[in-house]
């Protein structure tokens, strides 16, 4: 127990010490440099409580159905600042947060005492790029964006990563088409802001034979003008090779070097640390923090400051008593205290030196890397709410709850479509074959409005076939006749395949743009709001979660 004198006088320092105490942090190649030209190592924390877990097995990995946001309570960073600081940590790692709450004692606080943050954009269930049915929508960049714009604000946001484990094994390598697009409409809109922000990605380790070439596609220009547009700016790996008292080549971290050794973009390790035994001796820093394996990673982040519970094990260096006021520390703190005060990881190569970043093509497609160089387009909510203005069939749930309705008829109204002869190609997107119906990027809500109203087109304008089991009703201002019907949805979508600099929901612009659809009426009821829906499966009601806080 650590003295609650020494957390007030933190957080008074802090925050008058003002907002632009902290320098700022640029690469340089593939290194990170601070304003004053020194290379800088994260030397970091994962700092996040773990929401409620749910075991199924569906859920291999007890990732979260809910969340904390550890930065929206300023008490709470206050009790914690001084044990971060004493533990010499210099960067911390938020995996959730709400951008509809206040930030500033946090992020202010943090600022004042040098410690940069790592923002996740995703959300646990339906607020990420589902592993299984990805798809990049106009719900999920709408949530993405307003993250942003809640902390732009601030002068020690480090990264925002697009996902953190989205691929997990060899055979759902076409969903990196997916993170790819996303990295580009984030590394866009910051671009357009003049932010300095870097867009990360965090990737669980994995076999040799696609770890490599998922990090190279991240990284690379598809369009083999050695441009980084598409690319993402900093590389995350969790990993947990080194278990207990190991040695650099003992433990695969010399293998994992070597592995890496021509990556081009800053990488450090986005988790590391051992669940299996109760006490560690993070003996880890020592090499990850070294002229070994500094020619590639630029520090990590050690898991987790906050309990927590995984299927490989527990982790956590301290423990918060039941009224949130007295923190308690394990050995396990005194451990990584000790090991981070010495690491000294060489100052090199200058910032001079470092060169430029470059941008190679994109890795060949084959049975371990399938994903496409064609990438999704920007989500259009310009162009999705168009559509769905003309659309003759429109969703109207008869239950508050639609969210957990849609996927079940969007799966029932995909079926009957098929056995008309139909299809619902315009909702799916295959990020291995590059193929983007042109309605996969809008809403699901308005994907399940276009497969109802292609329904009661077949079945002449009949309103039973609307009807959706009380869900769906005719829109009386929908473009009369078949004819006049495909003309207007084609005139709504024909921009809706392009790529271009997304704007914040409420933006003022008429192109692209994050931004769920106004949500669908309900029958005496409140409807949810849509950004609840971003990544709900198009063909079935739940998938595996991904781009959650995830140990393994």
């Amino acid at each position: 127990m650590r003295s609650r004198i020494a957390a007030a006088l933190a957080f008074a320092g802090a925050i008058l010490s003002g907002v632009h105490a902290i320098q700022s942090v640029s690469r340089a190649g593939r290194y990170l440099y601070t304003a004053d030209g020194n290379r800088f190592y994260i030397k970091g924390i994962a700092y996040q409580e773990q929401g409620q877990v749910v075991a199924d097995a569906n859920n291999p990995f007890l990732e979260p159905s809910t969340f904390i946001d550890p930065l929206a309570n300023g008490t709470s960073c206050q009790r914690d600042l001084p044990y971060i600081q004493e533990l010499g940590v210099n960067t911390i790692r938020a995996y959730s947060v709400n951008s509809s709450l206040n930030h500033d004692a946090c992020m202010q606080l943090f600022s004042g005492a040098g410690i940069y943050t790592i923002i996740d954009l995703a959300l646990p269930l339906n607020g990420s790029i589902d592993r299984l049915s990805p798809s990049w929508t106009t719900a999920l960049l709408d949530q993405y964006l307003e993250t942003i714009q809640a902390f732009s604000k601030y002068d020690n946001v480090l990264a925002y990563n697009v996902g953190n484990e989205v691929v997990i094994a060899a055979n759902g390598t076409a969903a990196a088409a997916f993170v790819k697009a996303a990295a580009r409409d984030i590394k866009a809109y910051l671009n357009s802001i003049k932010s300095t922000a870097l867009v990360g990605y965090a990737a669980i380790d994995g076999g040799d034979n696609w770890i490599l070439p998922l990090a190279e596609y991240l990284s690379c220009d598809p369009s083999n003008a050695k441009s980084g547009s598409t690319a993402i700016d900093l590389y995350g790996l969790n990993n947990y090779q080194w278990c207990g008292n190991s040695t650099y080549q003992d433990s695969g971290y010399a293998a994992t070097e070597a592995l890496y050794s021509a990556y081009n973009v800053p990488a450090y390790f986005s988790e590391f640390g051992c669940p299996t035994t109760p006490v560690t001796d993070w003996s880890e820093v020592g090499a990850l923090l070294s002229s070994e394996m500094s020619p590639v990673w630029s520090g990590g982040m050690a898991f987790s400051y906050f309990p927590a519970e995984s299927a490989a094990g527990e982790y956590g260096i301290v423990s918060i008593s039941a009224d949130g006021s007295t923190v308690t520390v394990n050995q396990n703190f005194d451990n990584l205290k000790t090991q981070y005060a010495g690491a000294l990881p060489p100052n090199s190569p200058s910032k001079s030196s470092a060169g430029s970043t470059s941008y190679p093509a994109c890795p060949q497609q084959n049975s371990t890397m399938l994903a496409s160089s064609t990438l999704p387009p920007t989500p259009n909510l310009a162009a999705c709410n168009c559509l769905e203005n003309n659309l003759s069939c429109q969703f109207t749930p008869s239950t508050s709850n639609y969210s957990a309705i849609v996927g079940a008829l969007l799966d029932y109204g995909c079926s009957i479509l098929g056995q008309a002869g139909g299809n619902c190609n315009a909702i799916s997107a295959n990020g291995a074959n590059g193929v983007y119906g042109v309605v996969s990027a809008c809403d699901p809500t308005v994907m399940l409005s276009w497969v109802m109203s292609q329904y009661y087109a077949d079945n002449n304008n009949n309103a039973q076939a609307c009807s959706f089991a009380g869900n769906g009703t005719v829109n009386s201002h929908a473009p009369s006749g078949t004819s006049a019907a495909n003309a207007a949805a084609s005139s709504c979508l024909a921009s809706a395949t392009s790529t271009s600099v997304p704007t914040l929901p409420g933006g003022g612009s008429s192109g692209s743009g994050g931004g769920s659809s106004s949500a669908p009426s309900t029958s005496g009821a409140v409807a949810l709001n849509t950004k609840a829906l971003g990544g709900i499966l198009v063909l079935v009601v739940i998938g595996v979660v991904s781009g959650l806080w995830t140990v393994t």
